[in-house]
């Protein structure tokens, strides 16, 4: 149960009373500019012996560059872990100060933190919070048994008869590229690719600011917005362009510093009116089956986080805690086609998806879809042939550009797996999202038929709109281009075409880059790189001068635009 403590504290001037003594005068009309801060303190969740509980503090005063947040209880409660902030606590006083990433709270800003505690007998809240010395105002509303507000139940598919939320970040990046006007007004998936990112980093806004701007975008309609969960220890073992910055072993900082402080914010009931669409750790249990366990394709990285189960633990762990607000939405990586499409990845991958759906607390019931392509170029459906068509006696499953897969495009394997998810015990209901930024393959060099019948090879690659060398490849591709417009219900089973991926943001740097992100060198990112197991030892495919994965790529946002299909 949620509750909030609301108490209007000395934040003005003290006036000397008749006798002396300090007291606290506000006038009648005073605003939130007029006081210098204002904290909000709201207790979670509680149980008989301890409880979590969230902070955010708003700054009414001058920038600053760092900052402390002081507190006492009454009781005897005692902080165990937190994140976001620096805690400490001697006797009943608490300090929280910044870490080394949030140290920045401008003037109007917020900055949120979380904790968990013990306690015995009572749990009163504190009535006095400090920001810099400074008494601040505390906000809120309810008293300390209200229940939070009702948000309703879950709908069949967020994105009928909605609108989903258009990153103003994202869309000036692409405003600025000349012809980027066309498609500035498309709602693309915000990533948080880094525990700095909750609250903003490298210049981006910070998940509040998000959520504060998606309620001004919703107007009195229904409104989407898309978050990518994408930070799990040991993260993407078989691509070190988008390796994350915690460690295989470091389960526990996954848990406190990154999923509980996004669940934190995701539960206020500030945003109880938005649907909340996450997409849950791209990339990650798929390569547990393909990239681990002795197979060609497997490296040592993997290897480990099979072993260790991380990736298991920590996506169930993010679908139990991100489940239990009403209006989340998680939607779990699938892969695509051409990674998990072969008979010997299908349907272990499935079982994978429900071991992880049902692991840290986590049910089915918390897994609302799916989502295939994600950030990847798979197309959306090949017209010019099918998994059923021969040439010279050959079936086009023995073609070396579909080796023996059983599917050729990223529709008919996103409703098929969806069919085989239903039969391991996810819901009936259960819905697939596809992404569609970078499948387009249109342009000059898109086929209008099929190709020639001499063999089942020039049959397929003189027909297939994929241009890629190999399926394999997913690292900037030359000749991709944008795919069909996000839109919901476009097909059975489909509940959206996403973008979840914004395009002319970069898969990876096409040489090694120094940076504080995490982030590593791949060489299927260099477009001189002939390749490996996991494309069949094909050349990369990739475009040149790319910067690091998520950095702004304009080379590409512009080929994106001119073979887009349909055409812009």
């Amino acid at each position: 149960m949620s509750r909030t403590r609301t108490a209007l504290l000395a934040a003005f001037a003290l006036l000397a009373s008749g006798t002396g003594t300090a007291v606290a005068a506000m006038p009648p009309d005073a605003g939130p500019a007029a006081v210098p801060c204002t904290v909000d303190y709201k207790v979670q969740n509680q149980w008989d012996s301890g409880f979590t509980a969230a902070v955010t503090v708003t700054n009414h005063t001058a920038a600053k560059t760092s900052w402390a947040v002081k507190w006492s209880y009454a009781g005897n409660q005692k902080i165990t872990n937190g994140w976001n902030a620096n805690l400490s606590q001697s006797g009943n006083a608490v300090t929280a100060a910044n870490e080394s990433y949030n140290g920045t709270l401008s003037t109007g800003s917020s900055i949120s933190f979380g904790f968990n505690a013990s306690y015995s007998g009572t749990n009163a809240m504190p009535t006095t919070f400090t920001l810099d010395g400074v008494t601040c105002n505390v906000d809120g509303g309810g008293g300390p048994t209200d229940p939070p507000d009702p948000t309703g139940p879950k709908v069949d598919n967020p994105y009928a008869g909605a609108k989903v939320y258009v990153n103003p970040q994202w869309s000036a990046n692409a405003r600025a590229e000349t012809g980027g006007s066309r498609i500035a007004n498309q709602p693309t998936g915000v990533w948080l690719d880094r525990i700095a990112a909750i609250n903003g980093a490298g210049g981006k806004m910070g998940l509040r600011a998000h959520l504060d701007e998606a309620l001004k975008q919703k107007g009195s309609d229904e409104m989407v917005v898309q978050l990518v969960i994408y930070n799990l220890p040991g993260r993407d073992c078989a691509a070190l362009a988008s390796n994350g910055e915690l460690g295989p072993t470091e389960i526990d900082k996954y848990k406190t510093q990154y999923i509980d402080p996004i669940a934190a914010i995701l539960a206020d009931p500030k945003y109880a009116d938005l649907r909340i669409v996450t997409t849950i750790e791209i990339d990650s249990l798929p390569n547990l089956v393909t990239n681990a366990g002795g197979r060609p394709t497997a490296t040592p990285e993997c290897d480990v986080m099979k072993a260790n189960g991380n990736y298991v633990k920590g996506v169930g762990y993010a679908l139990n805690k991100l489940g239990d607000t009403e209006n989340v939405y998680n939607y779990v990586d699938a892969g695509h086609h051409g990674w998990i499409g072969w008979d010997d990845n299908f349907g272990p991958s499935a079982d994978v998806f429900k071991q992880a759906a049902t692991a840290e607390g986590a049910t089915v019931n918390d897994v609302h879809g799916f989502i295939t392509n994600t950030a990847n170029y798979s197309a959306l459906k090949e017209d010019h042939f099918t998994i059923n068509d021969t040439v010279a006696g050959k079936s086009v499953r023995e073609s070396k550009w579909v080796d023996w897969n059983r599917y050729v495009d990223e529709l008919s394997f996103a409703q098929a797996f969806r069919e085989k998810l239903v039969s391991v015990g996810f819901d009936s209901g259960v819905g697939m999202l596809i992404d569609t930024s970078r499948n387009g393959w249109g342009g000059a060099s898109r086929p209008s038929g099929p190709g020639a019948m001499t063999s089942v090879d020039t049959y397929v690659d003189g027909g297939r709109y994929d241009r890629r060398l190999n399926p394999g490849n997913w690292c900037n591709q030359s000749g991709a281009g944008l795919g069909e417009r996000p839109q919901a219900a476009p097909a059975s089973g489909i509940d959206a075409y996403v973008w979840m991926k914004p395009p002319g943001e970069s898969d990876g740097a096409s040489k090694e880059i120094p940076n504080d992100e995490g982030k590593g060198f791949d060489r299927m990112c260099d477009p001189t790189y002939e390749g490996n197991p996991r494309n069949n030892f094909n050349m990369s495919g990739a475009l040149p001068d790319a910067p690091l994965s998520g950095h702004w790529f304009s080379a590409q946002f512009q080929e994106l635009m001119r073979n887009a299909h349909p055409a812009l």
